[in-house]
């Protein structure tokens, strides 16, 4: 008996010659919408590649000094408040006085001093040398605030002062924090987590990440800049990222290929949607600084255009998590449930979108009012009505930027469950029910949703009988299909198979 069933499963694991062929048809449609696809983009891209020259651009950057400044960085030794006058550097290193170091103007102490206050740090510089007496700008000193032993970065006007150095003019002033040790900590300890966790996938994972900034970076920031189209430029420049990160990180397989045509899928809608909306909503970066700044850099930087292009990137993230979720989910659906209908398995499969696209929404939304909190209670504080204030200015590119990219990842999520379905069905072999393996059934999960109705429609199908007698798991006895026992022998003699 346990002969017979053995020859029974090698025969019937061996695909027919329909189900090659099938398998076959599938991977050339497939091929013949990626190739040539990836072929335009790779051509466009070439053809499109930024010449790296700044002819033309004005600016005058904050981190390049005048002669004889410089940009220095050293750690703090003690904080004091005191007269913002008093800033010559006759104290050295003193200990801290014990006011407090808000930055907040005392008022007894400003009475005496006859003047504001200021919040000083005496600072040890990472070059050597002695103590010096940095000034720290009042809205870090109120907002934040130094303390003994931060890192910071400051300009040195020491040496071209001169003969002013007494002159009450500050000869050190705080530029920023040194954040690269937490930074590192945080990059090193992201790594090592996704490592341990996803493994090869996860190193995979990260490299491309890597390859999409590089992307990003050398493509699509220097082609705003030089005044590109940026609708072309973020499809292109898109499409190379996801083409790059979802085929290094997962393999070159059907399952990637559908999770592929469904980013391309919800990557078009979203930059159409983008496209329209930023003309419709006359979106120009009005009361943005940066955007006033880059306005003034070239002629050739178009605001509207980095907006657009900035609503089409926004999304890459949370599209390429969804279409790749449902591409597994189907694949992983028609294994528990090969003898499923094709309609019954995007029914099922759909059940997992519809939760996802819930999460999803809430991802993007929350994410979007994160990032603009500051904004939000400024807007708040101004006591406008909701309606105005969504559509003002401040507000109306975030709350584009969330329907764009929703409804983009939503519409994205029912093309790749159908792409999906119609590729599993035609390459996969019902190797799980010909061959007499384990049948789950709905009772034999602890998931109670679609994976459970998709067992559920599982067990309803007809089921293959190979042999007759006991269908009890007794000792000595076949395993009942669909039991945990049917599974660990299934199991057991794919690993003998595979020696």
């Amino acid at each position: 008996m346990g002969h017979g069933h053995s020859h029974g499963h090698s025969e019937s694991s061996e695909p027919t010659p329909q189900a090659l062929a099938s398998r076959k048809r599938a991977n050339w449609i497939l091929a013949a919408i990626l190739v040539p696809l990836g072929v335009l983009t790779l051509v466009a891209m070439m053809v499109m590649w930024p010449s790296g020259s700044r002819e033309g651009i004005t600016f005058s950057s904050p981190y390049q000094a005048a002669p004889g400044v410089t940009f220095d960085t050293g750690r703090i030794q003690s904080v004091v408040v005191e007269s913002c006058t008093q800033t010559g550097q006759t104290d050295t290193g003193q200990p801290n006085t014990g006011q407090p170091n808000t930055g907040q103007t005392d008022p007894n102490q400003g009475g005496q001093a006859g003047g504001s206050q200021c919040t000083f740090a005496f600072t040890e510089p990472d070059k050597g040398g002695d103590v010096v007496k940095v000034v720290i700008n009042p809205d870090v000193a109120m907002s934040h605030g130094v303390d003994v032993g931060d890192s910071i970065r400051y300009l040195n006007l020491s040496a071209v002062q001169g003969t002013n150095a007494g002159s009450g003019a500050p000869a050190f002033v705080f530029v920023d924090f040194v954040r690269s040790i937490p930074i590192a900590i945080l990059a090193v300890l992201y790594a090592v987590i996704v490592i341990a966790v996803a493994r090869w996938r996860g190193f995979r994972a990260l490299l491309g990440l890597v390859g999409a900034y590089f992307v990003l970076v050398s493509f699509i920031l220097p082609g705003l800049v030089e005044g590109k189209p940026p609708l072309l430029l973020a499809l292109v420049g898109s499409t190379v990222i996801m083409i790059g990160v979802l085929y290094f990180a997962h393999g070159f397989s059907a399952r990637t290929s559908t999770a592929l045509l469904g980013t391309i899928f919800g990557l078009s809608i979203t930059a159409l949607l983008a496209a329209w909306a930023t003309d419709a909503a006359n979106l120009a970066g009005v009361g943005n600084h940066d955007a006033s700044t880059l306005v003034n850099m070239s002629p050739q930087i178009s605001i509207s255009g980095i907006i657009l292009c900035g609503l089409i990137i926004s999304g890459l993230g949370v599209l390429n998590d969804v279409t790749i979720t449902q591409s597994s989910a189907v694949w992983e659906l028609y294994e528990l449930a090969p003898n499923t209908t094709a309609r019954k398995l995007f029914t099922s499969a759909m059940r997992i979108g519809r939760d996802h696209i819930a999460s999803t929404v809430y991802t993007i939304a929350f994410a979007y009012a994160g990032a603009a909190l500051p904004i939000l209670i400024i807007v708040m504080l101004y006591d406008r009505p909701l309606a105005e204030a969504l559509t003002s200015a401040e507000l109306s590119e975030e709350v584009i930027r969330t329907l764009v990219g929703s409804i983009g990842l939503v519409l994205a999520i029912p093309v790749t469950t159908l792409i999906a379905v119609l590729v599993v069905k035609a390459t996969g072999m019902k190797r799980l029910a010909t061959a007499g393996g384990p049948t789950v059934t709905a009772d034999e999960l602890n998931d109670t949703g679609a994976l459970a109705a998709a067992a559920a429609v599982a067990g309803s199908a007809p089921q293959v009988t190979h042999d007759a007698g006991p269908s009890l798991d007794a000792p000595g006895q076949p395993a009942r299909p669909g039991s945990r026992r049917a599974q660990r022998e299934a199991e057991r003699h794919g690993r003998d198979e595979a020696k």
